[in-house]
């Protein structure tokens, strides 16, 4: 192979000459590789340039025992399929050899004839299994050789040639097994880092469950969801119905990331006109507008370095989108009348209770800013989707109102809870919060919140032996005491709207849906009723 024979004749001196040490530097060849890739390379090229032959090819075999492969192609050769040559050297465990037009012939594996396609059908092929010699001698794959048949017979009868398929087979068997030991290593690092990741992020999890209260597969979910956010650079999306608590999860995205030491500047796209809103975002250079007496950095400029949140993004105005877009994709942007750009380095979370495909569809918001968005979307359950976590919120609620107050704790009779479950919910975690607020302030010191406390519920209807009558003579002595029915209806009415109004912390929207009215009815009435309905 080019492995030379050490020459043992010596010289007049009895010395060995220079020539018997001639093919050690080919040795150390193979004794070097680091791989058992490399020292199949070099394995072939020594046999190759050392001898002419025309073709040389080492395949090993692969971990499961029934694949050969071949190092830089795709070929995959199964030990049992007999339509190519190397099988049938490893089942019968001793050299083959055959002419190559024969093979051609009788053997028509179609990665095989690749292989061979371009050498002469005059020459011979030579297919020897390779074992290792040590320990199970498991085996490692197959050489094959093809040149002119004095040169393969001459191979066989050499000494050389038999030393060097040994340290061959020695040194792969040993640096295989090194690299398996160190792929089982790495598989076992990768196992415990996967598994020391995953307590850390459910340890991280179990942390949020005091912000993001709640119990429930859907709240466990989310919160798995805020970790992986947290980890990332991604632009995220969060989708849901109002008062689901959008603001809480970005509080708790920029907590948990690798920007926490930053600012976390916040703006509400639909509390701001349109005109300052740009401005508020982008900021303004002196006399950018009339009254810009001074210049003003903008939410950009000052969450630089942590996270920028915009609430109720789909109320943005189309041509802010576009430069949104810009800061999104560039970090660029240019304050209003100022004449240089600027750099700003931010990850971007966004809040909507809107259907945004729905306002792509009707060109109110662009496709391109949706999806640079919504690189990471996260959408938030609704309370009627959770109704196991209504007991837990609105105990964490009165105990907040009573820490606010100043006040003893309040509990909350099983009668309330329940009914607090079987409530609709169109303004969710901010319908309950309000609902409890109020029914706290309704409920005097020491007592717990009973079912009369909250709003919007009816009297109780006979609900023990003996209070029927009582009831109906409430019910008759209010009557009684109606001289004006249009009047009392009115009264009613203002009273009905006042709490709806409490209750939705003066959200007109959401009041008139829980009352089944348009919202310009309900606007209208509150004009007629003069409700302050802020």
């Amino acid at each position: 192979m080019g492995v030379r024979a050490i020459d043992r004749r010596r010289n007049e001196g009895g010395q060995p000459t220079g020539q018997g040490l001639a093919g050690m530097a080919r040795a150390l060849a193979l004794v070097e590789s680091a791989t058992p890739a490399e020292l199949r390379e070099r394995g072939c090229g020594l046999l190759r340039d050392g001898h002419g032959l025309a073709w040389v090819a080492c395949l090993y075999l692969e971990e499961s025992g029934r694949w050969l492969g071949s190092d830089g192609d795709d070929a995959r050769l199964a030990c049992d399929d007999f339509r190519h040559p190397y099988a049938h050297a490893i089942r019968q465990g001793k050299p083959l050899r055959l002419g190559l037009a024969e093979a051609r012939t009788r053997l028509d594996h179609p990665d095989f004839q690749a292989q061979v396609a371009a050498l002469p059908g005059t020459l011979q092929l030579e297919v020897r299994p390779l074992r290792a010699l040590d320990g199970e001698r498991e085996w490692l794959g197959t050489l094959a050789m093809a040149g002119d048949d004095t040169v393969l017979a001459g191979l066989a009868e050499d000494a050389e040639f038999a030393a060097f398929e040994s340290l061959l087979c020695r040194l792969w068997a040993r640096l295989s097994r090194h690299q398996g030991e160190r792929h089982r290593e790495a598989r076992l690092r990768q196992s415990l880092a996967q598994l020391n990741d995953g307590a850390r992020r459910q340890a991280l999890a179990e942390r949020l469950a005091g912000d993001l209260l709640g119990t429930s597969a859907a709240m466990q979910t989310l919160r798995r969801q805020v970790v992986r956010a947290a980890e990332t650079n991604l632009a995220v999306l969060l989708q849901g119905e109002t008062g689901t608590g959008k603001d809480r999860v970005a509080r708790a995205i920029h907590r948990l990331s690798a920007r926490h030491a930053g600012p976390f500047m916040a703006i509400n796209c639909a509390a701001i006109p349109e005109a300052l809103l740009e401005s508020e975002l982008f900021g303004h250079a002196r006399g950018a507008f009339s009254g810009a007496d001074q210049a003003r950095e903008g939410l950009i400029s000052q969450a630089d370095g942590g996270t920028l949140f915009l609430d109720e993004i789909g109320d943005m105005p189309l041509p802010l989108q576009a430069k949104l877009l810009r800061v999104l994709e560039s970090g660029r942007y240019r304050p209003l009348g100022a004449s240089e750009e600027r750099q700003a380095d931010l990850r971007l979370v966004a809040a909507t209770h809107q259907p945004l495909r729905e306002r792509i569809r009707d060109q109110r918001f662009r496709a391109d800013l949706y999806y640079r968005l919504g690189q990471f979307p996260l959408t938030l359950p609704p309370l009627r989707e959770r109704r196991e976590d209504i007991a837990r919120l609105a105990e964490a609620f009165a105990a907040d109102f009573s820490a606010r107050e100043g006040r003893d704790e309040l509990g909350i009779t099983p009668a309330a809870l329940r009914q607090l479950r079987e409530r609709d919910y169109p303004g969710n975690v901010r319908e309950l919060k309000n609902l409890i607020d109020y029914a706290c302030a309704m409920t005097r010191p020491g007592d717990d919140i009973e079912p009369l406390a909250l709003p919007g519920q009816p009297e109780p209807e006979d609900t023990a032996p003996g209070r029927g009558t009582d009831g109906e003579d409430n019910a008759a002595a209010a009557a009684s005491k109606v001289h004006d029915l249009r009047r009392a209806l009115r009264d009613y009415e203002a009273d009905l709207i006042r709490q709806r109004l409490l209750l939705f912390g003066g959200n007109r929207a959401l009041a008139a849906e829980s009352l089944g009215l348009p919202k310009r009815t309900l606007a209208h009435k509150c004009r007629q009723l003069e409700l302050d309905a802020k």
